[in-house]
């Protein structure tokens, strides 16, 4: 292959999209990443590796199956505001992956949240830190309650169904602030399940 189109093949795209919107999909070029970008992008990984052995000790155990952990079929939490759903997962996830996002979430003062999303944005267990008690103030919980919520907005799907080996994208959050999204694919037995998202700041 000639130089020019192995370079090519490494640095595929750049689109830069008006407000808040950044997505660089660099095939895994991880030396084309800023220091930051990438203890971030290895905290990633890790946090992907550690979750995805959760994943598959829960379905050889037999506590899930696959076609449960594969499950697309939203149930509206009724009385939520932002809506909130439930699956034949999320308890699950509760119990044996918030540790893990939390563990990773704390590992660098840069880092603003560490998640797992299934392929259509859906957020099963989010960290201790934004899962509060539920209240009657909407914004309190879209800022202090984000877990069991789907975003599928731009960022939040381009993140979830990416398959190459990192996507980094500026993030504008619901919430008012904008940071940075890394996020890495998630598969289990080659079939992709979603991926893991890391918000931080430069």
């Amino acid at each position: 292959m000639k130089a020019r189109d192995t370079l090519a093949s490494v640095v595929l795209c750049c689109f830069l999209f008006t407000g808040a919107f950044l997505l660089i999909p660099r095939c895994g070029q991880a030396a084309e990443l800023a220091e930051v970008e990438q203890q971030v992008l290895s905290i990633a990984n890790s946090c992907r590796d550690q979750v995805l052995q959760e994943f598959k000790e829960v379905l050889s155990s037999g506590l899930l199956t696959e076609n449960q952990l594969f499950d697309t079929f939203y149930i509206p939490i009724p009385n939520t505001s932002p809506q909130k759903y439930s699956t034949q997962y999320d308890k699950v996830c509760d119990a044996k992956i918030r540790d893990i996002l939390d563990k990773c979430l704390n590992a660098d003062k840069h880092l603003v949240f560490v998640v797992a999303v299934d392929r259509n944005g859906y957020l099963p267990t989010h960290n201790t830190r934004y899962s509060m008690p539920l209240t009657s103030d909407s914004d309190y919980n879209t800022k202090n309650n984000r877990t069991k919520r789907i975003f599928n907005d731009r960022t939040g799907l381009a993140a979830a169904k990416n398959t190459e080996p990192f996507l980094l994208q500026k993030y504008a959050r619901d919430t008012g602030k904008s940071f940075y999204d890394m996020s890495v694919p998630i598969f289990i037995d080659n079939k992709h399940w979603g991926a893991i998202r890391v918000g931080f700041d430069q």
